[in-house]
């Protein structure tokens, strides 16, 4: 009895620290797209539920479409040095084109694990849909912990931006128009250097755009977080002293670039806690101007970027949009009246 009250309790602080953050989230702008998950997979993803996916075949299944799917057009070029380690490679997806937007893509794996090509169309089919709606894609791996801890994913991060800056006109690209999308450890690594000026040159963060989904950006020394004694102290290190310098959420006022933020329905709870209490972070930061949130439906933190370059082009659509769109910033302010 005594321990399931530890439990409870526990739980219990992440669910009010979940509660509190995302109370905001409801200003954020709604969809404009819908979903057209394919009927089979998304009865495996609600039957799932929460979860990291794929025991169900979901993976499978995606693996199955993905094959399927169109990807002419697209030169792909693998296994581009940015770095001297050999995981600081990067693949390029160029369609045909000058002065292309660039989406540089970095994926999760939980600090230690993961790599730019999981299998041959996952994360390929990321880089693929980008390509085909004309940018130049970019697929990054980076080095993982327990060998090299924080903060080799920022740099990790800024040695690529550097790389694309120098030469991303070679390959059709426009290096002012530089967006970083980056999944649950990518998206850590990517808003390390977006945001905290020690990443970044003195020029900079040379970026027009982020997009984080489901990442981690406050860290908190939290008993019931799966990932805590995992790959977070593996990466961040295990002194708690040291998680405040560490948070991204402490180092906000660093870069004003747009942001958008993705979760997923069955996300784990602790990343999707991190994400609201960003969302909530910024909103404060720029006076109600609150970045896009987008929530995907359907999904866990396993399967949410399989759909690119599927029928299921929703969040394709909505990134597309948002940086078409100029992300919002035209909005205006209104303060509230006093009461």
């Amino acid at each position: 009895m005594r321990n399931n009250m530890t439990i409870d309790a526990r739980w219990s602080r992440t669910v009010l620290r979940v509660v509190a953050a995302l109370a905001t989230i409801g200003i954020a702008a709604p969809a404009a797209f819908a979903q057209n998950v394919p009927p089979e997979i998304k009865k495996m993803l609600i039957e799932q539920g929460w979860g990291y996916g794929g025991a169900d075949g979901t993976r499978k299944a995606y693996e199955e479409l993905l094959a399927k799917m169109p990807k002419e057009g697209v030169k792909v070029t693998k296994d581009i040095a940015y770095g001297k380690h050999q995981r600081q490679k990067i693949d390029l997806y160029e369609p045909r084109g000058k002065n292309l937007p660039i989406m540089v893509f970095f994926h999760g794996g939980g600090y230690t694990g993961g790599a730019r090509d999981n299998t041959p169309y996952v994360h390929a089919n990321v880089l693929t849909y980008f390509a085909r709606n004309g940018f130049l894609g970019i697929n990054a791996d980076f080095r993982l912990a327990p060998e090299f801890t924080w903060p080799s994913g920022g740099q990790d991060v800024a040695a690529v931006v550097k790389w694309v800056q120098e030469n991303a006109r070679d390959h059709g690209g426009d290096p002012n128009r530089i967006y970083l999308f980056g999944t649950s450890a990518g998206a850590s690594h990517v808003a390390q250097y977006a945001f905290d000026r020690r990443f970044q040159p003195a020029a900079g963060n040379g970026l027009a755009g982020i997009i984080l989904q489901s990442g981690r950006y406050v860290l908190h020394a939290d008993p019931d977080d799966p990932s805590l004694q995992g790959g977070v102290q593996a990466y961040f290190g295990k002194d708690p002293e040291t998680y405040a310098s560490r948070s991204v959420i402490n180092h906000i006022h660093g870069s004003k670039v747009p942001v958008m933020l993705l979760l997923t329905e069955f996300d784990q709870l602790n990343l999707a806690a991190t994400t609201g209490e960003l969302f909530a972070a910024l909103c404060k930061r720029d006076a109600g101007r609150c970045p896009r949130f987008i929530q995907l439906k359907y999904h866990n933190h396993g399967t949410e970027y399989h759909h690119f370059n599927t029928g299921d082009d929703y969040l394709g659509r909505e990134i597309l949009e948002w940086v078409s769109s100029g992300f919002g910033e035209t909005r205006k302010f209104v303060a509230e009246p006093r009461s």
